[in-house]
């Protein structure tokens, strides 16, 4: 599949771990220039560096995708850099805390959805119209199967990640016309950092999650990686308002 993104200008939020991190590193490897852009920004930086030790092209950019003016700068930023943005892996996220809908906090509530669900609109609402200046571009947000079924005690996940699919259908709608394709990806278990906290934080082991997987173990986040790659491409050029499962058969039971 080598360089079936060369030449093209990659936006990628949550890019210094995990599977924005993946991601980047499967993106350059086609050919792609990646902007990594992360709350964290060591982890961004470790991420441009890896590229780089790999033979590819990276920038990376601080921002909280949660913030408006971020959000608008991140893209700016982008174009300061690169001149276009072609593609955008709006994937940053955060899981919460576990909470039933009665146990929730506001504060849990409130931060997961800005951060989940008012974020992921953020980026499109300032990476869109770029877009159409440029004649068109392809847009992946980071939903979840949390985002196709329910999950006990993870009431502001759920609703955000159920809330991306929503926004995914919408913008793919209002677009399709103008040569903008948006879809998402519903990840499965994938073995994150994201996930390790989950296991950590609540006394679970690997079997926890594992037990729900068809397929008896985790997803590794290349593999999301790679589904964000052929989404991207000229290949999926039929392909939009799409929400494609990629969990190891998880919400086929």
């Amino acid at each position: 599949m080598a360089g079936l993104l060369q030449g093209k200008i990659v936006l990628v939020t949550g890019g210094g771990s995990g599977i924005g991190r993946a991601t980047s590193m499967l993106l350059a490897r086609e050919g792609a220039k990646v902007m990594i852009a992360d709350y964290v920004p060591e982890g961004a930086e470790r991420s441009v560096k890896m590229i780089k030790e790999k033979g590819g092209e990276a920038a990376c950019v601080a921002a909280d995708i949660s913030l408006p003016k971020q959000a608008e700068m991140m893209v700016n930023k982008t174009l300061e850099t690169y001149g276009r943005i072609d593609c955008a892996f709006n994937n940053a996220g955060i899981e919460g805390r576990m909470a039933s809908t009665v146990e929730c906090t506001e504060e849990n509530f409130d931060r997961t959805i800005a951060i989940n669900l008012k974020g992921v609109w953020l980026c499109m609402r300032y990476e869109i119209p770029q877009m159409l200046k440029q004649g068109g571009g392809a847009i992946v947000n980071t939903a979840s199967v949390a985002g196709l079924v329910g999950f006990e005690g993870l009431i502001a996940y759920n609703a955000s990640k159920h809330g991306v699919v929503g926004l995914t259908k919408t913008a793919a709608l209002e677009f399709a016309q103008k040569n903008i394709r948006v879809n998402c990806v519903c990840p499965g278990v994938i073995r994150t950092p994201m996930v390790e906290r989950l296991i950590d934080s609540h006394g679970m082991n690997e079997q926890d999650l594992t037990s729900g997987e068809p397929v008896g173990r985790m997803g590794k986040p290349e593999e999301i990686g790679e589904a964000v790659t052929w989404l991207f491409s000229d290949a999926s050029s039929f392909v939009t308002g799409h929400s494609m499962v990629v969990d190891g058969g998880w919400v086929a039971r």
